[in-house]
Formats: C-alpha cells, sequence, structure tokens
C-alpha cells in the first residue's frame, strides 16, 4: 500500500495547529497534503480508490477522526515521522534519545503518559540533524538554542517554532520541488559552486532571525547558525534516503538476477 508522505512544511504547519497557532486545522493539513500528491487522482475522479489504497497509522486514523489530538505516545511520534519525507526512524533510537542521549533535553512526559507537541518536534530535529552532527555535537547546541531545559520560557526559538522555521525556509529554497536547493549564479565554468551555495543558505537564515526582536545580536547568529546545519541536514536527508534505496535494490536484485541467469 501507498504511504501517506507529508513534507516537513507540512508537518510543522500541523504541529502549529496542535499549538493553535495555525489557521488550518490538522485534518485540512492532512488533506491538502494528500491532495497536492494525488493531483491526477482529483482531476479524474479516482481519487477514492486512490485513498483505499493508502496506508494510515493509527495516529493520522485519530487524527481524521477526531482532529485534536491530547499528547503523544513515543509510537505515535515514531509513526508520524515515518510519514515525514526521506524520513526513517525507528522505536529503539527515539526511546534511547528520551532515556538517554537527550534526556535532559526531552524531559518526562508532559501529558500524563504522553509527550507534548514541542517534544515531538524536539525528536524530530533529532533525527534531522544527526544527519550531519554527532550526539555531543548536537547537545552543546542545544544547550545555546534551549539553554535550561527545564525553562520554556528562556528557549531562543521553541523547537515546533525553529522546526518549522528550517522547514519552510527550505521549501522556499527548492521552489522548484527537485529536492535540491536552489542556487542562482551556478554556470559553465564557474567553480565557486560551495561558496555560492554556503552563501544562499546563509542569507536566507539572516533574513529569517532579523525579524526576532526578543533576540540580542549574538542570539541571533546562533540561531542563524543552527537554521543553517538543520537545512542543510534536511539535504543530506534526501541522498541518504537515495543511498538506501540503491543499496536495498542492489541486495535485493543481485541474487535474483544470479539465479535468473543460473536457471
Amino acid at each position: 500500500m501507498e504511504t501517506f508522505t507529508l513534507t516537513r512544511k507540512d508537518m510543522a504547519i500541523m504541529l502549529l495547529s496542535m499549538k493553535g497557532r495555525a489557521t488550518r486545522a490538522p485534518l485540512t493539513v492532512l488533506q491538502e497534503a494528500w491532495k497536492k500528491n494525488h493531483s491526477a487522482g482529483m482531476e479524474y475522479g479516482t481519487s477514492l480508490s486512490a485513498f483505499l489504497s493508502t496506508h494510515l497509522p493509527p495516529i493520522l486514523e485519530k487524527m481524521i477522526k477526531s482532529n485534536h489530538v491530547e499528547g503523544f505516545s513515543l509510537q505515535d511520534i515514531v509513526s508520524l515521522g515515518n510519514q515525514i519525507e526521506y524520513t526513517n526512524v525507528s522505536i529503539t533510537s527515539m526511546q534511547n534519545w528520551v532515556k538517554r542521549d537527550f534526556k535532559e533535553f526531552l524531559g518526562a512526559p508532559k501529558i500524563g503518559k504522553k509527550y507534548s507537541v514541542d517534544q515531538a518536534a524536539m525528536l524530530f530535529i533529532i533525527d534531522d540533524l544527526k544527519n550531519c552532527l554527532d550526539f555531543e555535537s548536537l547537545r552543546k547546541l542545544f544547550e545555546i538554542a534551549f539553554q535550561q531545559p527545564d525553562d520554556e520560557s528562556d528557549d531562543l526559538l521553541g523547537p515546533v517554532d525553529l522546526y518549522a522555521a528550517y522547514s519552510m525556509l527550505f521549501e522556499e529554497m527548492d521552489a522548484n520541488n527537485d529536492q535540491l536547493l536552489d542556487v542562482q549564479g551556478h554556470g559553465a565554468g564557474k567553480h565557486n559552486y560551495d561558496a555560492l551555495t554556503e552563501s544562499t543558505i546563509r542569507q536566507k537564515a539572516d533574513q529569517y532571525v532579523h525579524h526576532l526582536n526578543h533576540l540580542n545580536p549574538q542570539q541571533k547568529k546562533a540561531v542563524r547558525n543552527l537554521l543553517f546545519i538543520a537545512m542543510v541536514s534536511v539535504q543530506t536527508a534526501y541522498f541518504h534516503s537515495l543511498a538506501r534505496r540503491y543499496m536495498n535494490a542492489t541486495l535485493f536484485l543481485h541474487s535474483l538476477d544470479e539465479d535468473h541467469r543460473n536457471g
């Protein structure tokens, strides 16, 4: 069956909606994301058969029925995370992050035995940033961004806001939706691709932090750099996913092709 796929921007808007900070309800976000991926089916009247062949994890079924969720189990967060494009996260990994690797930043479940929207966003951020950074580096970044883990009021940018910021900035920089950041100025005979790419991403992050009036210049620079790292990490996630697909195809088809030749 087909997987219900969400972009990071889709997920960010859905998380903001759950916090009452978006004009669209979670169900509307899901509907728009699905419609975007099935425009042909909508046009030719085959949307029902297309949706019936789409796998829905229990957490999405719950959102469709109630349009409201009071916290998430860790399994819910894993299921949601795996609906995000180019993401492959396991329950074991998230259990380790919660209980050991990022315990001081995630804390205990905040809604009874369930995790909050911000805690879910934090787990999605960890999953993205680990594409580029080791856990020790991540913890040092989080100490700067979130300062006292038990006090949300001193966050330079809350987890949901941070996740939304880099998710939306990445999509703005991938206007043609080819999963590659768009960089102007590349051309034949030019060898400064790396500098152009770095400059373009940094400028985009600078534009965002310019409007964060609650931060001082040093804090703005820290958030700018974190957004830069996050956007590069999202780009890296695409290449990791592409490499995994080719590895799986190679392993699966290698013995199959040999059996076919020998048969």
